[in-house]
């Protein structure tokens, strides 16, 4: 059972929960990823609270008394490979996940890692540094800078980077401490709406008909919404023009529907206000006052819909001098100290970051999970609710849980085996990881590219 697992407390008392349901969750399987934290604990827990809020709003769906909600199950081995990769091609490869200019750097004082995978923070990096594209010459620029002084040049110019800090420097740096002193997620009432009339909720598909738009990117935001489409919801991803994910968007476009819109036209903008007027739920990553000049500031989203379920997250917090920066799950665990440690556990020469983007997937399923919880509550009380987190938070609760003894087994990864046809070829996806009783999770849709389709609800 749940009891004494790490961080299923934590994520289910954030979610407002009631301490008894962890009762319903029983995990089976054994071993660990290799990891200085608790990186297969955290992607149990983190699914397990997707599982836990889905049988709460299943039970509400059939009245059920609490004590005989669904059970929920969680495979440790598939919960592991999960937080990798869901999709694997068959007979065929997948583009690059990385930039060849992404990476860490050896700076004049430490290290230092460059997120280039736009060719807009590429860009810039590459502008700061005064070099063209070839990682020799990036590496020598590199060497002439110290850590913290080309970070802020490359952040300033409108690039991603990170320097390598460790635990008692991030703890000491005012991000830290902003970040340190946030709630794991931060709830707010929004408006009492009218019905959602499409949401035909089911024990078998408890979000069948919920309209979820997805502006979100990636990984973590896209992971939320991928649990919402396994669960019968409506997702329409929308993507600016030009924006690609190709390594990526196999896996992150399970169960949804893709397309694109210029948010910045005047006819884009009015369809996205449309989408949203129409929509029950909104997961968004953009920064605090991201979506204002868009007209899509928060009282307006308010108004346009009220009863609307918001979620959404950053890379480095709400509070704090980098409340406003951009990052990714490889740069925050730079910063907040995870690779300078991995560094020491591994006894290895450079940075060490965990073995996948755990702080991605967990911030991905404790999202899915605050909607999941959100629709339970607007089923008794038919008012709305935003809630937010960010990857940097999300760090603070793996560290928490303490280091991992490098003395039990190792998790063994499980291969897709699932047959799946898709636009570029054949694939396999894995097993579910999750298991909640009458209420299965799978997927109405393959995969499909971005903007495959019309910016439309259905």
């Amino acid at each position: 059972m749940s009891a004494g697992l790490p961080f299923v407390g934590d994520l289910w008392s954030a979610l407002g929960g009631d301490a008894r349901d962890q009762g319903r969750m029983l995990v089976i399987g054994t071993g660990d990823l290799p990891s200085v934290y608790r990186v297969t604990d955290l992607a149990v827990a983190s699914i397990g609270a997707v599982g836990l809020a889905t049988s709460e709003l299943a039970s509400t769906i059939t009245d059920a008394a609490p004590s005989v909600a669904p059970s929920v199950t969680v495979d440790r081995e598939l919960a592991s490979s999960w937080f990798g990769a869901a999709l694997a091609p068959v007979g065929w490869r997948l583009p690059p996940v990385w930039d060849p200019i992404a990476g860490n750097y050896r700076a004049d004082d430490g290290w230092i890692r460059l997120h280039t995978n736009a060719p807009h923070h590429r860009a810039a990096a590459l502008s700061v540094l005064g070099v063209r594209g070839d990682v020799p010459a990036v590496t020598k620029a590199v060497r002439r800078w110290s850590g913290e002084q080309l970070e802020s040049a490359i952040v300033t110019g409108g690039g991603c980077a990170a320097a390598m800090r460790s635990r008692e420097e991030w703890l000491g740096h005012p991000q830290g401490r902003a970040v340190a002193s946030e709630a794991l997620l931060d709830w707010a009432d929004g408006e009492v709406g009218p019905p959602h009339v499409r949401w035909r909720a089911t024990p078998a598909r408890p979000l069948e008909g919920l309209r979820v738009l997805d502006l979100t990117r990636v990984i973590a935001g896209p992971v939320a919404t991928r649990f919402l489409a396994a669960l019968g919801a409506d997702v329409l991803r929308v993507d600016p023009p030009q924006w690609q994910e190709d390594a990526l968007v196999s896996n992150m476009t399970l169960g949804k529907r893709t397309a694109r819109l210029d948010a910045k036209r005047l006819d884009g903008a009015a369809t996205l206000k449309r989408l949203l007027q129409d929509a029950d739920v909104l997961v968004h990553g953009y920064r605090d006052g991201a979506l204002d000049s868009l007209g899509l500031d928060a009282p307006s989203r308010r108004r346009l819909r009220p009863g609307l379920v918001e979620a959404s997250l950053d890379a480095y917090g709400f509070t704090g001098p980098w409340s406003g920066r951009r990052g990714f799950d490889s740069l925050v665990q730079m910063s907040s100290g995870i690779a300078h440690r991995g560094m020491a556990w591994a006894l290895a020469d450079e940075p060490t970051p965990l073995p996948v983007q755990a702080l991605d997937h967990a911030t991905g399923c404790l999202l899915a999970a605050a909607v999941i919880r959100s629709l339970t509550l607007l089923r008794r009380d038919g008012r709305g609710r935003s809630v937010r987190t960010s990857l940097a938070r999300v760090a603070e609760l793996l560290v928490g849980g303490g280091e991992l003894p490098i003395d039990g087994p190792l998790v063994d990864r499980v291969a897709p085996s699932i047959p799946l046809d898709t636009p570029w070829g054949p694939m396999r996806m894995l097993p579910q990881a999750l298991a909640v009783a009458g209420s299965p999770l799978h997927f109405a849709r393959g995969p499909v590219p971005l903007g495959a389709g019309p910016a439309r609800w259905l």
